[in-house]
């Protein structure tokens, strides 16, 4: 004979389990695929991944990326991650809290990278957010502007807009925007 459990029976047994106290939190679909994802991480030297929430809110985290070389080479930049619970279905949401003048992130943090938008699919994983956002600072790409000022002058005048990196990330002045310093390491 088959003996059926009743939804609130299980929930009763599972707290006596857990020392009479509230019944353990099932993750969903979205935050195992995500446990499994950081638990493979795999991250380049130039980055580092925290929970400023703490491990129980895998959902929230941060990434900071610290190019070591190109335009941006000794800069320290700060992501967001919001982990959507329909997650690997929808890509994370992802923000630049640090203010840089780059050709595929604007002033408020969108990021344009194809990952995050169109060619995002269920197979991909943080690890390939965080390479396509390293790759961004090695090879910023003037031909899908976010930011359409930076984007024409890296491509009408590579060497104005390398100046207005450094200024930007000194924390200097580039057009009507003030930057914060971002430079961890400068040699200058």
């Amino acid at each position: 004979m088959i003996r059926l459990f009743k939804v609130k029976e299980k929930q009763k047994e599972n707290s006596l389990a857990n020392g009479g106290g509230p019944p353990v939190k099932k993750q969903t679909a979205g935050e195992l695929r995500l446990n499994k994802d950081i638990a493979e991480l795999n991250l380049p030297q130039t980055c580092t991944i925290e929970f400023p929430n703490g491990k129980d809110d895998l959902m929230n985290f941060e990434v900071s990326v610290k190019p070591d070389e190109g335009y941006y080479k000794d800069g320290k930049f700060l992501f967001t991650f919001q982990v959507p619970p329909m997650y690997p279905h929808e890509p994370p949401k992802v923000k630049c809290k640090t203010t840089v003048f780059h050709p595929n992130i604007d002033l408020e943090g969108s990021v344009c990278l194809n990952v995050l938008r169109e060619d995002w699919k269920p197979v991909l994983n943080i690890n390939t957010i965080i390479y396509g956002l390293t790759h961004l600072f090695t090879e910023p790409n003037h031909e899908d502007p976010l930011n359409h000022e930076a984007a024409k002058l890296l491509r009408d005048n590579p060497y104005a807009f390398e100046s207005n990196v450094r200024l930007a990330m000194e924390g200097g002045r580039v057009g009507h925007t003030w930057y914060t310093r971002c430079i961890e390491n400068s040699y200058d």
